[in-house]
């Protein structure tokens, strides 16, 4: 009877220590969407590095919904993750579930978007200033200077949308570009089709259109063609369904993020965080130009 009690007490405590184990390996991946291609890439980079690395890694949709989003933190922080990655769905809404990570000392990555308050360790994310200019001034070699121009925007709050728009803008300036309409059509292919229908008929004599990533390029590209008008597009993200339109000349360009090197290095960095070892507050991602 001794023996069967210390072989079950064994075993629970084998049992016990396993579970232990397994959740310090235990990071977890907030993603804003699993409805759009490009935080598909960046799920898949983090999910390769995390299996590289010896990580389980525990990913969450919020669905675009900041409240979703929240719920999503304060589960992982009852789950006892041991580091977040966190693609915020609005850089500002988001702080509320940093802080509520950082009151758990759970550190906390930002991918892609950054958030404006809490306490995050490092953010991953490509130059989206830099971007948004590149975009601007592959419009102006390609139409010209004094060119007529629309932009679509992605969600508004995103740091995305805004750097990008940024860069675009300055582009735009020194170009001395007509800039006719901006107007959200958040980062949505469906949505990029209305906005883009209802800004041709405004604007009947646009030369070309930036959209702030390539769902709404692609979007807007529909509502060309219907129009039957040749206007120079260009998207941003170099996801594949925008490289592939770049490709069969239905897009003029794209701005290339690499979305599964931002998901790669987020889980390379809280490896790193995790062993105590420094890191960049800032962790640029290169960006090219794709045309055909």
């Amino acid at each position: 009877m001794k023996k069967l009690t210390t072989l079950i007490s064994a075993a629970l405590l084998s049992s016990t220590m396993s579970v232990s184990a397994h959740a310090q390996d235990t990071l977890a991946i907030v993603v804003s969407t699993l409805n759009n291609p490009f935080f598909v890439t960046m799920k898949d980079g983090a999910e390769s590095k995390a299996k590289e690395l010896g990580y389980n890694l525990i990913v969450l949709d919020s669905q675009n919904d900041p409240s979703k989003e929240l719920s999503n933190v304060e589960d992982l922080t009852v789950r006892g993750v041991k580091a977040i990655l966190i693609n915020p769905t609005d850089s500002d809404a988001v702080s509320n579930a940093i802080r509520m990570a950082n009151r758990a000392n759970i550190p906390v990555l930002t991918l892609d978007r950054g958030a404006s308050r809490g306490d995050v360790v490092s953010h991953i994310a490509s130059d989206n200033v830099a971007g948004g200019e590149m975009a601007g001034k592959f419009i102006m070699e390609r139409v010209g200077e004094k060119a007529k121009v629309i932009q679509l925007e992605g969600i508004a709050g995103t740091s995305a949308a805004r750097e990008r728009g940024e860069g675009f803008m300055k582009a735009v300036k020194s170009g001395n570009m007509d800039l006719l309409a901006s107007q959200p059509a958040d980062f949505d292919r469906t949505k990029g089709l209305n906005v883009m229908e209802n800004l041709l008929a405004a604007n009947s004599d646009v030369q070309a259109v930036f959209a702030q990533n390539d769902e709404m390029a692609l979007g807007a590209l529909r509502a060309i063609q219907a129009s039957g008008k040749d206007i120079t597009i260009v998207g941003f993200d170099g996801t594949d369904d925008g490289i592939a339109a770049v490709n069969r000349g239905l897009l003029s360009a794209t701005i290339a993020q690499q979305p599964d090197m931002i998901g790669s290095l987020g889980v390379e960095t809280a490896d790193k965080v995790l062993k105590g070892q420094t890191v960049e507050k800032n962790i640029p991602v290169p960006l090219k130009v794709i045309t055909k």
